[in-house]
């Protein structure tokens, strides 16, 4: 069977070394002063949606993501590593949203899209560190949903055979389709971009993107693969109310980066005088009893 797959992937702002300028007065992240990456987990989702593209012949791939035009690198990324097309969500009214109103910038997308099978995430992004946005978009959509998937084994009969990695180990579900589903970090690397494919798609922009001066602009009429799809709140049938700032309850007052530092360690080795130790002081401390 031929599968319609979507995958959610977002251009995030790298905030693993946060400083001074992340954040803006209003509370919103600061995007300009951080380096955009593809987040991480999404490019875990991204390989598994290849794979199943490679299991089953005719299947589609498409990006689907939220940003600003320049956040079309992601769907570049993503042509380049063997997606068929992609979606771009870019409005001055989709900015500023949280969870909610990016699940629902999503799932209005998801339905302008059409029929799709299944719809494959990250866990989380890096920027929120939530885990909110996939179950949001599921739950919008009507939609089953499996989280912290590891690998998805196999999709037959209708129904989609997932291994999920959880806090009490290992356990294997089926779910039928449609499904969304989330992705953990810990499921199997991206696999990197394929030189023939970066050739074919490098010029691929958004019109947004474009500032009509390219050496190469007569090859947009030429090639129509290299223009990609642009979608405002009109285009996907969305209420304003619900996208960006004014559909976002959530605030954040401040970012900080926090560096736990150790006053006092100690090194025990294996010997029962050591471990005897050690029980004995964390009985005095009453830290066991």
């Amino acid at each position: 069977m031929s599968l319609n797959i979507v995958v959610l992937a977002k251009q995030v702002p790298d905030t693993r070394n946060v400083g001074k300028d992340a954040m803006k007065a209003d509370g919103t992240i600061n995007r300009a002063a951080l380096p955009a990456i593809f987040n991480p987990e999404d490019l875990n989702a991204l390989e598994q949606a290849l794979r199943l593209k490679e299991q089953h012949p005719g299947s589609t791939v498409g990006i689907l993501t939220m940003g600003p035009p320049r956040a079309g690198e992601i769907i570049r990324q993503g042509l380049y590593r063997g997606a068929d097309n992609g979606w771009l969500l870019t409005d001055r009214l989709f900015a500023g949203a949280d969870t909610l109103a990016t699940s629902y910038a999503l799932a209005m997308g998801i339905k302008k899209i059409g029929k799709v099978d299944i719809v494959i995430g990250g866990r989380q992004a890096i920027d929120g560190d939530t885990a909110q946005v996939g179950p949001q978009v599921a739950q919008k959509l009507g939609l089953n949903q499996v989280t912290y998937a590891e690998e998805i084994l196999k999709v037959e009969d209708g129904k989609a055979t997932i291994r999920r990695h959880i806090d009490g180990g290992i356990e294997t579900v089926e779910a039928p389709l449609p499904v969304v589903i989330t992705v953990n970090g810990s499921a199997a690397p991206c696999r990197p971009c394929n030189a023939k494919l970066v050739m074919k798609y490098k010029r691929a922009t958004c019109p947004m993107e474009r500032t009509g001066q390219e050496p190469w602009a007569a090859l947009y009429d030429e090639r129509p693969y290299l223009t990609l799809n642009q979608w405002s709140v009109a285009d996907v049938d969305g209420d304003p109310a619900q996208c960006g700032l004014s559909g976002s309850p959530t605030k954040v007052k401040s970012v900080q980066n926090i560096v736990f530092q150790a006053k006092e360690s100690k090194t025990l080795t294996g010997s029962d005088a050591d471990v005897e130790s050690v029980i004995k002081e964390l009985l005095n401390e009453k830290i066991i009893g």
